[in-house]
């Protein structure tokens, strides 16, 4: 007789959940090597033997792959069923260049070094306050140079592929600073609201409301937003622009966005945003009112398809019932994507936005 082979292999052990995702993600078990204890075949295993093109890419993480040239297919995705989100791109970038994710580059803050010698101390007490000292260190040159170069990257490619159409609207705040003032009446002056408050409330409500031009133009289609992550353009001091997300901006008190925008303000001042408010606004509104602008014709930052602009607050003849008066008005416009909406859309967007500033206590 012949002698007994070699025992037929065993599939790798995968309990039946495990499996089923394997089926549904289009994945043969029999070749993942498991992860699990005892060679067990694991979820985070299946999920990451996906094809590329079966695996979700979020299209920031996209967009971010093409500029900084990260080959997707090497990156493991830590979202959603495996999707590739914008921190994962950015992780394998700093891998590649042998250095550590921008959130964890650079040297700690001094505060966080531990106490300086007394001779130093003595030195930075006897040096003139930051705002005397006009002399910028060359790496913070350098970092602004990025910046300025980013933004020039993603506002060329803004005007070049987006189709862009813009439209304005000329709204009466009478009735919303009169509420505002009877709002802020018993309040000290570091809680009192201010119209920016307003004006981003109901932006926010309008893309709530309006999802086609909240969300983002991917791979030839609309993609919406999952909920209205509202980014806010925060112009820095020593120059550059950034648009931070405000998070859920829709369903929050007003009270609430005030208090965030001015945290979000501050710590984009001082450099310490969080990954995710860079990473997910989806919608921008920029106010330059505070400048003096009048009106705002913005450029979409893609993979966005809308900016809404406010400007500046004017006492201006105004007809209200027939008889004509002196009101405050203020300028709001809309710049968007024609290839995912069109006028009508807009219309629509910029109508809501008319409604919501002049019935503030619907907000």
């Amino acid at each position: 007789m012949p002698a007994p082979g070699p025992p037929p292999a065993q599939p790798p052990a995968a309990t039946p959940l495990v499996r089923h995702l394997a089926g549904r993600r289009g994945v043969d078990v029999s070749r993942i090597h498991g992860t699990g204890p005892g060679g067990r075949v694991t979820r985070a295993d299946v999920e990451h033997a996906v094809p590329l093109s079966k695996v979700r890419v979020s299209p920031l993480a996209r967009r971010i792959a093409g500029e900084l040239g990260v080959d997707l297919s090497g990156v493991r995705g830590t979202g959603l069923a495996g999707a590739i989100r914008a921190q994962d791109v950015r992780r394998e970038a700093g891998r590649a260049a042998g250095a550590q994710p921008r959130e964890e580059a650079g040297p700690r803050p001094r505060e966080e070094a531990g106490p300086r010698p007394r001779e130093e101390t003595e030195r930075a007490a006897a040096r003139p306050p930051a705002a005397a000292r006009a002399v910028p260190s060359p790496d913070l040159e350098r970092r602004r140079e990025a910046m300025r170069q980013a933004i020039a990257r993603a506002m060329a490619k803004s005007k070049r592929e987006i189709p862009h159409y813009y439209l304005s609207t000329t709204v009466d705040l009478g009735g919303a600073l009169a509420w505002l003032r009877e709002r802020n009446r018993d309040l000290p002056v570091s809680h009192r609201l201010l119209p920016a408050a307003l004006f981003l409330k109901a932006a926010a409500r309008a893309a709530g409301e309006v999802p086609q031009l909240n969300g983002f133009w991917t791979d030839d289609a609309f993609v919406p937003g999952e909920a209205v992550h509202l980014g806010v353009a925060i112009s820095l001091k020593g120059g550059g622009l950034i648009a931070p997300a405000l998070h859920d901006a829709a369903h929050r008190e007003i009270e609430d966005l005030m208090n965030a925008l001015k945290d979000l303000v501050t710590r984009a001042r001082t450099g310490r945003l969080r990954g995710a408010e860079m990473t997910e606004a989806t919608i921008t509104v920029t106010n330059l009112g505070d400048q003096g602008v009048e009106a705002v014709h913005g450029v979409i930052y893609p993979p966005q398809v809308a900016l809404v602009g406010f400007g500046k607050i004017l006492d201006r003849p105004w007809a209200v019932g027939g008889l004509l008066g002196v009101r405050p008005l203020v300028t709001v416009t809309l710049a968007a994507d024609h290839r995912a909406t069109d006028g009508y859309t807009g219309g629509r967007f910029l109508t809501i936005v008319d409604r919501l500033l002049s019935r503030p206590e619907t907000l």
